[in-house]
């Protein structure tokens, strides 16, 4: 079965937009208390044998909290990925329109990847790609490509995220780039979940190919675990466990998934969620929850950022 790794999205700044999250979060959500709940999470996820943790420029001070649990702790067997793409422009603010702006360009992609270098250091493992669609303009950049194909050659392994409905598209796309010779990626991120499963088949071809998946938004940014399906809540009821645990082992399910994202929000939320260690499920047993994935992705990009 999957490894299930820790997502700091929730956990690097004070607003996202995870359902489910406000109640579990500090009342005052200063750097400070922040910090404090970023380590106590990550400290449960160690405890319980969770040993993948993934972060992103992005995610506000998310590295810089990693960087100090893991020198804190001492743990020299945490496995780190982390993204470069999207800059976090909030301000530690949680009432601005605009909190992440994302720009795939060669400077980003250098000043991005010192950043990370600086926190980090050697815990990365690997570095993706933040958000890649099929429009994007890394396609066309010899010269982004080539400093990618840099940093591969380096040791560090190179993978992508990807968004939207045309998720699957990106992956075979990014997949086939190449850099003198070498493919570029081996890693693919994607979001898949009992709603959304239109990049199943891709991922299925990505883990063929030999890439590692992982897959983010298990639980649909919180829906499933807030207000999910009849299906699920009866799955749940008759394993005794909460919705997210069916959502999370139904992604577990599918047989090329590889790791599985927690975005728990705090250790209660995190155990919670690993109970889908306790749950067996047929890959195509919730088949009949997804939804179309236009609108799949139009409620998310509706969903507040609190």
């Amino acid at each position: 079965m999957s490894d299930f790794a820790l997502g700091l999205a929730a956990l690097g700044r004070p607003a996202y937009i995870n359902l489910g999250r406000e109640h579990a979060l500090p009342e005052h959500r200063d750097v400070d208390a922040m910090r404090a709940q970023c380590h106590a999470v990550l400290d449960a996820a160690y405890a319980a044998g969770v040993r993948r943790v993934d972060a992103a420029r992005s995610y506000g001070r998310a590295e810089e909290f990693l960087a100090q649990w893991l020198a804190a702790r001492g743990h020299q067997d945490v496995q780190v990925s982390s993204k470069w793409g999207y800059a976090y422009v909030a301000d530690w603010r949680r009432d601005v329109d605009t909190h992440e702006v994302k720009e795939h360009s060669v400077e980003r992609f250098t000043r991005q990847w010192r950043e990370t270098e600086e926190l980090l250091g050697a815990h990365v493992g690997l570095y993706n790609v933040h958000s890649l669609t099929s429009d994007s303009p890394l396609f066309g950049d010899p010269d982004l490509l080539l400093a990618l194909g840099g940093l591969r050659d380096s040791g560090v392994r190179l993978g992508f995220s990807t968004s939207g409905p045309n998720q699957g598209e990106t992956v075979r796309r990014a997949l086939e780039l190449t850099v003198e010779g070498r493919r570029l990626f081996d890693s693919v991120q994607s979001t898949w979940n009992v709603l959304e499963t239109s990049v199943g088949p891709a991922l299925a071809f990505a883990r063929e190919s030999g890439a590692e998946v992982f897959v983010k938004e298990g639980l649909a940014n919180g829906r499933l675990a807030v207000d999910p399906p009849p299906r699920v809540r009866a799955l749940a009821d008759r394993h005794g466990v909460g919705p997210d645990a069916v959502a999370l082992a139904a992604v577990r399910a599918q047989p090329w998934a590889d790791v599985v994202l927690s975005g728990a929000a705090s250790p209660d939320q995190l155990h919670a969620n690993l109970r889908a260690r306790e749950v067996d499920l047929d890959p195509d047993e919730l088949a009949d929850c997804a939804e179309p994935a236009e609108r799949y992705w139009a409620t998310r990009a509706s969903l507040a950022w609190e």
